[in-house]
């Protein structure tokens, strides 16, 4: 069976159906932060180290496959919902497509006319990563569509945070402040940094508890909340904290939107961790994190991140190339491999779908 192709101009590999014998991986990130992602949307995120500054959470070797957690969003077209990604609603759509390419992934999906694509890259310098959402009305009749995001927020150090369930239960805590959503947990009590789920447009809801969003028997392919059409604005209070933006998005026929979700991670000094160090130890510093949110504002800043982000990779592979008579071998020697090699360099094989990147 044909899963996908090489597209050797633009450097991409091509995945044709979300159904692949395994998941196939990219690795974005090449200074500090780092992500990983599935042809489906399925990974997580961290902060040099995949133990001990994991961003989100993930569930290794999870039945099904590759649904231990991940980057999703959901749409909910008049009460018929799906993910662009297939996962993790895992609904036929009607048309699927992912392209792993160099330190980017771009995942789209389609169903009834309304076209979803998403690219998920990690700016050079920046310790984000960039979430470029669009939606196009292809269809002759106006979509209403409520769009859900979502991660799992990890409590930071992934091997506790598998294990010590006595604790995790009841050291949870966000703050949100217009459409930012802020994972503070034990900020207070002996960390220094933070982490932010954030998008530029007003939102209609949020969620930051897990079981308020999905249910208490639910799973991530039928949250309460998506499936309702409506977020419940929910603060995580111990528990389960994580980030869900809910945006009312409607679309006149061949109409297109874009939206720009940043997921980041900000380190504060001991005497400026709090807004106001003399008087309100509650409320976080949130100028860094604004200054990044501030930065990917826009469309057109996102996309000129995404193109030195290319040129970053056509200046690496530029260093070492061969050209043969034989397509497979030019395109494993001057794309693949050094692609590869740069991977491994950078995470040390230390994370990975099937490395936890917790045992060192």
């Amino acid at each position: 069976m044909q899963y996908g192709f090489f597209d050797d101009l633009n450097r991409e590999y091509v995945v044709t159906t979300p159904q692949t014998p395994y998941p196939w991986i990219n690795y974005l990130g090449s200074e500090d932060y780092f992500s990983l992602i599935s042809n489906t949307a399925g990974g997580y995120s961290f902060y040099k180290d995949a133990r001990l500054r994991r961003i989100t959470r993930y569930r290794y070797n999870n039945v099904p496959l590759d649904l231990g957690g991940g980057k999703y969003y959901y749409i909910n077209d008049g009460g018929d919902v799906w993910s662009p990604g297939w996962a993790p609603v895992k609904r036929d759509l009607d048309n699927y497509e992912c392209r792993h390419g160099m330190g980017y992934t771009k995942i789209s999906g389609e169903l009834k006319g309304v076209k979803t694509s998403i690219t998920y890259f990690v700016p050079l310098g920046i310790n984000a990563e960039i979430h470029k959402v669009v939606i196009k009305n292809n269809s002759d009749i106006k979509k209403e569509i409520k769009l859900f995001s979502f991660v799992e927020w990890c409590l930071w150090n992934a091997l506790d945070d598998m294990t010590n369930f006595q604790r995790n239960y009841n050291t949870g805590e966000v703050e949100v402040k217009d459409s930012v959503i802020y994972h503070k947990t034990e900020y207070k009590e002996r960390r220094n940094h933070y982490a932010f789920f954030s998008v530029n447009a007003p939102i209609s809801g949020f969620d930051s508890d897990r079981e308020s969003f999905m249910g208490t028997y639910n799973g991530f392919h039928n949250p309460d909340a998506v499936m309702s059409g409506q977020a419940t604005n929910s603060v995580a209070d111990g528990w389960h904290p994580i980030a869900s933006h809910c945006l009312e998005v409607n679309l006149e026929p061949g109409e297109e939107k874009e939206l720009v979700f940043v997921l980041g991670y900000v380190e504060n000094e001991q005497d400026e961790k709090w807004e106001d160090n003399d008087v309100d130890k509650n409320i976080i510093n949130k100028k860094k994190a604004e200054d990044i949110i501030n930065k990917f504002s826009s469309v057109e800043a996102v996309d000129k991140a995404l193109s030195e982000l290319a040129d970053h990779w056509d200046k690496l592979l530029s260093k070492y190339t061969l050209d043969s008579n034989d397509e497979k071998l030019n395109r494993m020697v001057n794309i693949w491999n050094q692609y590869q090699c740069m991977v491994t360099f950078n995470l040390s094989r230390s994370a990975s779908y099937f490395e936890s990147g917790i045992g060192r």
